[in-house]
């Protein structure tokens, strides 16, 4: 790794944006991030729903009762200072918040950093075909253990466990239940299906984060003339799907094939992923929607 890290407030050195061990974000797991896009455009570098990303962060710090220690304005011109020091276009950018040294965790003050780097720590869809999905046997947290609409570092350790048993069992992606039985989210995506031409994701109330390429998904589904809407889901309605895809930010879209080894559809990415594929690499490319794009300024 090389290159430069916004820090608080100061660009430093990949080598010198270090923390010490007895941070108390490493020993209790207490953060907040994002993960955020940016393009090569016809109109130069551009990043995809910035703002929106950045404003979840502050809710994110919000729920827990932090005071993000920069303003959503000071953290879009660090975002836009990083890729302009890294000389990036296309990349993966990682705004950061956690917990600094202190005796009493209540009282430590926050770091925070921007990360740039030109791939993220997911890969998008599979050229062809889709992913082997598993619903895990872990269930996904309820909100009165932890805020689901949180994206906090500490809760991706229920992720971490879900997804590791999925990889060790063969399959690519795994999914979570909530403990009532429906179907939350994916272990870092949501979840979508295709239902005789509709297409239905499982409500933010079922433990789902509030993703921002979920709406976009949603948005771009409703200007095609497709129904969409939120419904709670079972396992079975994945099993019965006629088609079924994944969404993130480092992902983007991506097809499911098979839900713990059950085809979906065909086993192959269907009409409606298909399109919605097409619409939203055309949105975060500046094809469409020029509302979600933020120029590097």
């Amino acid at each position: 790794m090389s290159g430069k890290i916004w820090f608080d407030g100061e660009m430093k050195a990949w080598e010198d944006a270090t923390v010490h061990v007895s941070t108390l974000g490493l020993h209790y797991g207490i953060g907040f991030f994002e993960g955020i896009r940016s393009h090569a455009t016809d109109r130069g570098t551009v990043v995809f729903r910035l703002t929106d990303h950045l404003e979840r962060l502050r809710r994110s710090a919000a729920i827990y009762g932090v005071p993000a220690p920069y303003t959503v304005d000071q953290l879009r011109q660090a975002c836009f200072d990083v890729i302009t020091a890294n000389n990036l276009d296309d990349c993966y950018l990682r705004p950061i918040m956690f917990l600094g040294q202190g005796a009493d965790p209540l009282r430590a003050p926050f770091h925070t950093a921007v990360i740039a780097s030109q791939h993220g720590p997911l890969v998008g869809a599979p050229p062809t075909g889709g992913v082997k999905a598993k619903i895990s046997s872990f269930h996904r947290f309820t909100a009165n253990s932890m805020p689901p609409a949180a994206k906090a570092t500490g809760q991706y350790l229920n992720a971490m466990l879900a997804q590791t048993e999925a990889k060790m069992a063969g399959c690519d992606e795994a999914l979570l239940l909530n403990k009532d039985g429906f179907v939350a989210d994916g272990w870092a995506h949501n979840v979508f299906i295709v239902r005789n031409g509709t297409v239905i994701t499982p409500p933010t109330t079922s433990g789902a984060l509030p993703g921002i390429t979920r709406e976009s998904v949603l948005t771009l589904a409703a200007e095609r003339g497709i129904p969409a809407r939120e419904a709670d889901l079972v396992r079975s309605d994945l099993y019965l799907a006629d088609e079924c895809f994944l969404t993130g930010t480092a992902a983007g879209l991506v097809p499911v094939a098979s839900v713990d080894g059950r085809p979906i559809g065909g086993g192959d990415r269907g009409d409606v992923t298909a399109t919605l594929i097409k619409d939203l690499h055309d949105a975060v490319h500046g094809t469409s929607h020029q509302e979600w794009l933020e120029p590097v300024a």
